[in-house]
């Protein structure tokens, strides 16, 4: 694989320490979104873009050492099967753009298809009791069954055994992971890892030989809930990521769905539910009526585009001597 030069600077600037990751993918986007961040003129005013600044400022006389490290990770990655996509390829996912808090980059071990825009995470407890696990291979291969791409985070309990029926039904999964991409957490779900590999794909927002770490694990609940049009929470107790992922999805303006089983059993399900905008289903139906088309999906996210264009291009002349405002 060969790294394109857009490509390195973009990596290049994740590697100064301390500027923010989605920063860094928010202002990318933008007109001439690089070369404005490596001149330290960026556009959104926040504490993150303040701090970016004066960071950016210190290591731009030595661009050469930052771009000269990415492409070394890049380089790992792609000696190892993986593949490199970010926010200025046409391949990254649409669903992503469309958060807020969205990586610039992403490490993919097989392949996204634009299919995969019509997927829906299943999530829930690593320690999910055996009706838990039923339910979640339900789900998982129904979806299949209706051509839905299932998005889960490799972890054990409900996240292996979603992946495992998509597999066993013929369908496709895509795995977001809390490592870097030639690390597998847990051990023992490498093989399964390979299997996604084969049959959809693994990705990860860090760097390849990142450990998993108290930080890694929610912002690859961030990914999964904004590559997902929506999430199936299966069994989750109020302190689980589960549930975090369920806030985030909500917060992203994607769809929840709790079981009817969880909310009978949970209260912070139940007050999803009643004031948050969850909705409680009772069979994959449900789910499936909500989702829109990966047509669908890449028309709004063309209209996103479009405004940050519209916005760019709006420039206020200065008065001339006696105009009115």
């Amino acid at each position: 694989m060969r790294i394109t030069e857009e490509q390195s600077r973009l990596l290049a600037i994740c590697m100064v320490k301390g500027v923010s990751w989605y920063l860094v993918a928010r202002e990318a986007q933008r007109p001439n979104g690089l070369a404005r961040l490596w001149s330290g003129d960026i556009i959104e005013s926040s504490p993150e873009a303040t701090k970016a600044r004066a960071l950016i400022a210190n290591s731009a006389h030595e661009p050469d050492r930052y771009v000269e490290s990415a492409v070394q990770q890049a380089e790992l990655a792609a000696s190892n099967g993986a593949r490199l996509v970010t926010v200025l390829d046409k391949e990254y996912p649409a669903t992503l753009r469309l958060i807020f808090n969205l990586p610039p980059f992403l490490f993919v071990r097989g392949e996204l298809r634009e299919a995969d825009l019509r997927s829906v995470a299943v999530v829930g407890t690593r320690q999910a009791s055996e009706d838990g696990l039923r339910r979640a291979r339900r789900m998982s291969g129904l979806l299949t069954e209706r051509q839905v791409t299932v998005v889960s985070g490799l972890a054990r309990g409900v996240d292996t055994a979603a992946h495992t029926a998509a597999l066993d039904t013929g369908g496709r999964t895509i795995a977001v992971v809390g490592t870097g991409i030639l690390r597998c957490y847990p051990a023992e779900n490498r093989a399964l890892a390979d299997r996604i590999a084969e049959n959809g794909a693994v990705v990860s927002q860090f760097w390849p030989e990142a450990n998993g770490a108290t930080y890694t694990f929610p912002r690859r609940n961030v990914t999964m809930s904004g590559i997902a049009q929506g999430t199936v929470v299966i069994e989750a107790a109020s302190t689980s990521g589960a549930k975090m992922q369920a806030r985030l999805a909500l917060e992203h303006g994607k769809r929840v769905f709790l079981l009817r089983s969880l909310t009978e059993a949970q209260p912070w399900a139940q007050e999803y539910v009643k004031t948050r905008g969850a909705l409680m289903v009772e069979d994959v139906d449900d789910v499936v009526k909500s989702l829109s088309s990966p047509d669908r999906i890449q028309a709004v996210n063309e209209s996103r585009a479009q405004l940050t264009l519209d916005f760019e291009d709006l420039k206020l002349e200065e008065p001339s001597p006696g105009a009115l405002w």
